[in-house]
Parts: C-alpha cells; structure tokens; sequence
C-alpha cells in the first residue's frame, strides 16, 4: 500500500518550464485525497512553486538542497542548503566544451550558478526561448556525446543531463534518491509504501538515483498521459 507519491514536474505533469494544466492539477487534486503528495525537483522550489501557479503542496527542490512548505497558506523554505562553487573553474570548463562542440552561440548567460551552489550550463544559454529548448533535444542524444567528457572534467559532482537543453552540477550527496529518503524518514514513511513518478531514469537523467535506489516508480513519457497512467491509484 502507497502512502507517499512524489513527483518530478518538467516533463511528468507539465511541458519543459510550462504551466501546470488542468489534468495535471485534477490528478494532483484526486491523489492528494487518499496520499501524501510532494514535489521533487531539480530546478529551486520558489521556481517551482511559481510554474505551478502556487499550488499548494511540499516541494524539495535542487535535488535535495531546498524544501518548502505551506505555512499559514504562504510558500515558506524550511531547508536551503548552500555551496559556493568555484565560478571560475565552471566558466573555464564550460566555455572549453562550448568551443569544443560548437555551442557557442546562446542567449543570455553561459552558466548559471544558483543560489543553492547547484550550477546549470544551459547548451542554448540562461535566456532561450522556451520552443528553441524543447526542440533542441528530445531524446538527449546530443548532450549524451557530450557526457563522458562533462564527467571526467567535472569529478567532484553529479552531472545531471537536465531539463530539456543543459547539464546540472551538484555536489555528489545531493539527488533524488537520497532527499526522497530523508524527506520520509522524517515524516515516518517506509521505502515500499513510497511511489515515484517522473520521465528521467536513463543514465545521467534527473531520476536516475531513484531507479537505482530501488524505489517503485512510475516512467511517463508523454506528461499528458500521467492522468492515465496513474488511474490505478485513483
């Protein structure tokens, strides 16, 4: 029997950086009745609370460096873990791969360097458009020859092939899998009553720690069929 579910957002319930639609608050909505149900995100929980319109729900986000929470009806962080990456050693490496592969034309910034210490170096660039983004790869086949390399040059973290046109960086403690546990232990939650549904589990991906940490999970590969995929749950 499940009691928590815990879902990724970006490609699960919405498009890339899109709004939370309907069926996606209906399923949330229905879930909510029976189950605990939380977000677990890659990108910050305020980004996330926002592209969900400010619904109301736990939120951990940065792979585990933030959570949030409703309290008296306002988005509160109740945990934000910061780092201080070394700025110059992340522009030095990622401009080599941007000349080494030819990304070198993108809009806004090169690399953004979060709050937390999470650093994110956008293919396209911090200010692309949101259609250039999920157009530029789908099927991660572009950012997978990039891979390797990205891992051998940055040693000391996990690299994520994240959202829909970069690769993430956090320190190597920080994923899913772990902030998941933590997140249950806390609130008193078994591994077998906990289900995670997201849209990442391949090597490198976003939810690949929860696969390979051996929790339950439901893949979805087209966000508008999660309300169908999980009508058992219902």
């Amino acid at each position: 029997m499940k009691k928590l579910i815990c879902f990724d957002l970006d490609g699960t319930l919405t498009q890339h950086r899109s709004k939370l639609e309907k069926d996606s608050r209906e399923v949330l909505d229905q879930l909510q009745e029976k189950y605990k149900v939380i977000m677990v995100g890659a990108g910050g929980s305020e980004r996330i609370y926002a592209q969900m319109d400010g619904y109301p729900i736990d939120i951990i986000g940065n792979y585990g460096m933030q959570e949030s929470k409703m309290i008296d009806g306002k988005f509160t962080l109740v945990k934000n873990i910061t780092t201080s990456p070394d700025k110059a050693y992340f522009l030095k490496k990622t401009e080599y791969l941007r000349q080494k592969y030819g990304y070198t034309q993108y809009k806004g910034e090169s690399v953004e360097f979060h709050a937390t210490g999470m650093v994110t170096f956008p293919l396209l660039g911090t200010k692309a458009d949101i259609a250039d983004k999920i157009a530029f790869d789908p099927t991660r086949a572009k950012r997978k020859v990039l891979y390797p390399e990205v891992l051998e040059l940055f040693p000391d973290y996990t690299v994520y092939i994240g959202g829909s046109s970069s690769f993430d960086f956090v320190e190597k403690k920080y994923n899913k899998y772990d902030a998941i546990m933590a997140y249950a232990q806390e609130h008193g939650y078994k591994k077998e009553e906990i289900l995670y549904v997201g849209d990442d589990f391949g090597d490198g991906g976003g939810d690949s720690h929860v696969r390979l940490g051996g929790l339950d999970y439901v893949e979805i590969t087209d966000y508008t069929t999660v309300k169908s995929k999980l009508q058992y749950l219902f």
